[in-house]
């Protein structure tokens, strides 16, 4: 899969004009680089991913005014009995985003990627939790995912992870730039519901999930380290 055909063809379609294509071309290698160096410090894979050539936003109320930008997304996908994980990388990250913030945001969404894998290896995805609070999905959010300490062997990774996600992503300047060169030229946006992001599978479709054992182990022991680190902060 081609990383930028949706970016490509939205360019073609005149939708993107040429300066932010090429801002866009010039600076995808910063992600190249990002999972590349997720996949050395974890030495695990990363997933399939994309650019979505669209500013993505979410609103718990579409009459409100609240509303988080979503820089990337993780995203479980059954095709033809086939399941896959798919990481959307929205175009402005690209753009405008700081090195760190995006190998930053790149290394967060693997862990959603992995707590996903650990759930469908527990068959614990049948229903997930839903909220329409922004403020409580971030919370969520940070509870569920595996400590990057457990997985990522990578100090100034972790220094990126630890500063950009204290309790939720928030970049102000990154958010400046993003409304001023994307959202105020009218460029392509997406809104999407918070319970958009939940995962729902049916039991007939976990049953036919196949995940090599080898990687189920993998996740187990992260998992294990993930709840060391815990317990060694709590106390």
């Amino acid at each position: 899969m081609d990383p930028l055909v949706r970016l490509k063809d939205a360019h073609a379609k005149n939708k993107i004009p040429d300066d932010v294509y090429d801002l866009i071309v010039k600076r995808f290698p910063i992600a190249v680089s990002g999972i590349n160096r997720i996949e050395k410090a974890s030495g695990i894979r990363y997933p399939i991913a994309y650019v979505e050539p669209s500013l993505v936003v979410s609103s718990p109320d579409p009459n409100s005014y609240q509303y988080g930008i979503l820089f990337a997304r993780t995203i479980p996908v059954v095709f033809d009995e086939k399941f896959q994980v798919v990481i959307q990388i929205s175009a402005p990250l690209i753009a405008y985003g700081l090195k760190g913030t995006i190998h930053a945001i790149l290394a967060h969404e693997f862990l959603h990627f992995l707590e996903l894998i650990r759930k469908i290896s527990k068959m614990e995805l049948l229903s997930d939790e839903i909220s329409g609070n922004l403020f409580e999905n971030v919370y969520s959010d940070e509870t569920r995912l595996f400590e990057p300490r457990a997985v990522f062997k990578d100090r100034t990774l972790l220094n990126h992870i630890t500063k950009k996600f204290p309790a939720g992503f928030r970049d102000f300047r990154l958010e400046d730039k993003v409304m001023k060169f994307w959202a105020d030229r009218n460029l392509p946006k997406s809104n999407i519901s918070l319970d958009a992001n939940t995962v729902k599978l049916s039991a007939e479709s976990l049953s036919k999930i196949k995940l090599a054992p080898a990687f189920i182990s993998k996740i187990e022991q992260l998992e294990q380290k993930s709840t060391k680190i815990r317990k060694n902060r709590l106390y």
